[in-house]
């Protein structure tokens, strides 16, 4: 939705926005591109997009220019903006979930569909890979991996094979594993039998669901006045915390001054956000052009006071 994503920025003050996930620096670019009065400060954990975003900063001077780039994930945005001596940007941008780059090497582990060891760590230096979670968690805690982070209504069945078929090695015989504990009916509709689990498994990696909150808020947080907050995510789990985070700001408000013994009614109250109408689903003709979008969900709000 790069398209959609460009439009939301366009009304935000001048000034720096965020990409917390800057993955391949698709959007990065066409907000550099569509707004010459725009910085980014793009982040991101992973080595590989950090080093190709270094990359296209020194190549081309228009982006790079007003490109910074921070390593790390996007729950330590306070300390990257402090760092690079910012003390309020004009939005940020989130597009949750595994970037297309990652998903299309093999040996990242993310794809079920490719052969590859059982890794899944969008930051490669850290401690805890897929092969951890697989060949280590006992059947209860598999369950609640699955059911918690990708609402997959066989979780115990999975479980329980993925116990059963240990050690498993690669990602083409965990995904076989998972097919085979799915009733056949259900394996015949909804995409790729393993698609959820490995999700789940992801998300449980990279501990996804746990920072996105404290994201959330402290994008929110830093916001100027009329700057704004989109984020793209890609199932219910996701959704539902950016919903909260949502609802929680609006319901929120940052000035609020309380009724005295010398006034008869409290002040209005003043919204710290409100919702932006925008188009969440991702058109027809973008899925037909890239089927990875059809999930896709965009929730825009905008910050209406400091």
């Amino acid at each position: 939705m790069a398209a959609e994503i460009v439009e939301v920025f366009a009304p935000v003050p001048h000034g720096v926005v965020v990409d917390a996930t800057m993955g391949g620096a698709g959007h990065t670019v066409r907000l550099l591109t569509a707004y010459p009065w725009m910085r980014v400060l793009g982040i991101d954990q992973d080595p590989v997009a950090i080093a190709h975003g270094r990359k296209l900063a020194n190549e081309n001077t228009e982006v790079g220019e007003r490109l910074i780039i921070e390593q790390g994930r996007f729950d330590g945005i306070s300390a990257m903006l402090e760092r690079n001596s910012i003390t309020e940007i004009s939005g940020a941008l989130f597009d949750l979930g595994v970037s297309s780059p990652q998903l299309d090497m093999a040996d990242r582990g993310f794809s079920y569909r490719n052969s590859g060891p059982l890794d899944m760590r969008m930051d490669t230096t850290q401690q805890l890979k897929a092969s951890d979670v697989v060949n280590s968690y006992d059947v209860e805690q598999l369950t609640h991996v699955l059911r918690n982070n990708a609402d997959e209504r066989f979780a115990y069945r999975i479980s329980k094979a993925i116990v059963a078929a240990r050690p498993i090695t690669d990602t083409v015989q965990l995904a076989e594993v998972i097919a085979g504990a799915i009733p056949a009916p259900a394996r015949r509709t909804g995409g790729h039998p393993a698609k959820r689990s490995f999700q789940a498994i992801r998300i449980e990696v990279n501990k996804e669901l746990d920072v996105l909150p404290h994201a959330l808020n402290e994008a929110i947080r830093v916001t100027s006045p009329g700057g704004r907050i989109a984020v793209l995510s890609y199932h219910s789990g996701e959704d539902r915390i950016v919903k909260q985070a949502f609802k929680d700001a609006e319901a929120d408000p940052k000035v609020q001054i309380i009724a005295s013994p010398y006034h008869h009614h409290a002040s209005p109250l003043h919204k710290l956000v409100r919702k932006v109408r925008v188009s969440e689903r991702p058109s027809a003709n973008e899925v037909e052009i890239n089927p990875r979008a059809a999930s896709a969900r965009l929730r825009v709000i905008e910050k209406v006071s400091s």
